[in-house]
């Protein structure tokens, strides 16, 4: 899928070179990257980018605004980059533009809807969802755009263009085939969370069809010398033990923690003695999945509210992972 976006990205924009913005060993959807970073740059080199940069992991493990703030302010920074391409579901830039403008806005009708959403206690995604539809006043149109999360982080890369005032062209390549957390295999082509299924399972031969040669070879080297981290539970004692050892006020001060949910977190880390057990205890219609493993995720690494907002303020660092060496 990478590589299929890859060559259409090219395509599109006939660039001499491509860089890749990669986070880096903790990802957006909350959960840990399968192979570290240095590993996960060789299969981009291999497959044909020219450069590749480390998204900071403030931004990376971020929610989709933030993630998509870092890195467009990073290729803003170089002043070599002229387009940036990002795939969705959505079926034309448009849409996803129409609905970026929205959010940057804000405009009170928008608001006043988003909140009469937000206190029937759904999600803040899902009353976002439904707040566009009525504002925009085209439920065919934008029903279910947001309910998918390429959509999202797409329109956060819009919403962060029109922001910092970018220059950059954005191109939007449609994702094929299969979706966000699908498990099956089309046409050689299957999603991230499934592919990581696959390798839990230990389904080599059909993580085969879905990468490419090279990539197969390098995860089947990872898998041989037992270096691949399949899931977050893998830090699933060092977590528990993160949020034991802290208050419920500095629970608190982790980033995406409000209204009281230190409460919950605290209580399900000191009843629980496994992720799962601990997830499930905290969970609600309020708070998805994604985000509470976030939240997990900024206490094991000591990632708190200051320094979140503080990653909003300025030109993120990055770091050259790794570079093609011209021949």
């Amino acid at each position: 899928g990478h590589l299929l976006h890859l060559t259409k990205s090219k395509e599109e924009t006939g660039a001499e070179y491509s860089i890749c913005i990669m986070s880096g060993n903790f990802v957006q959807r909350g959960n840990t990257s399968i192979v570290n970073k240095w590993v996960k740059t060789e299969m981009a080199l291999k497959s044909g980018i020219d450069l590749v940069l480390e998204l900071p992991t403030v931004y990376s493990i971020s929610s989709a605004e933030n993630f998509a703030n870092g890195a467009i302010k990073i290729l803003d920074s170089l002043k070599i980059v002229d387009s940036f391409a990002f795939g969705a579901e959505a079926n034309d830039l448009a849409t996803l533009n129409n609905i970026a403008n929205v959010l940057n806005e804000e405009p009170k009708g928008y608001t006043n809807i988003l909140n009469h959403e937000l206190k029937k206690g759904i999600s803040y995604p899902a009353a976002r969802e439904n707040a566009i539809m009525m504002y925009l006043n085209d439920i065919k149109r934008y029903a279910n755009v947001m309910g998918n999360p390429n959509n999202i982080l797409a329109v956060e890369y819009l919403k962060a263009l029109k922001n910092q005032k970018s220059k950059l062209t954005p191109i939007m390549i449609k994702r094929q085939k299969v979706y966000y957390n699908e498990h099956r295999i089309v046409d050689g082509y299957a999603s991230a969370t499934g592919i990581r299924e696959l390798l839990k399972n230990k389904e080599y031969s059909d993580v085969s069809k879905v990468v490419p040669r090279s990539t197969y070879q390098i995860l089947g080297q990872q898998a041989n010398n037992g270096r691949m981290i399949l899931s977050l539970d893998k830090y699933q004692k060092e977590i528990i033990y993160a949020l034991r050892k802290m208050t419920v006020e500095e629970i608190a001060e982790l980033p995406d923690v409000s209204e009281g949910l230190e409460n919950s977190i605290k209580n399900a880390a000191n009843n629980c003695n496994n992720l799962t057990e601990l997830i499930n205890g905290i969970k609600s219609k309020r708070y998805t999945q994604t985000r509470i493993q976030r939240i997990l995720i900024y206490a094991l690494l000591g990632i708190n509210k200051k320094m979140m907002e503080n990653s909003k303020k300025i030109i993120p660092y990055t770091v050259v992972i790794g570079a093609a060496i011209p021949t």
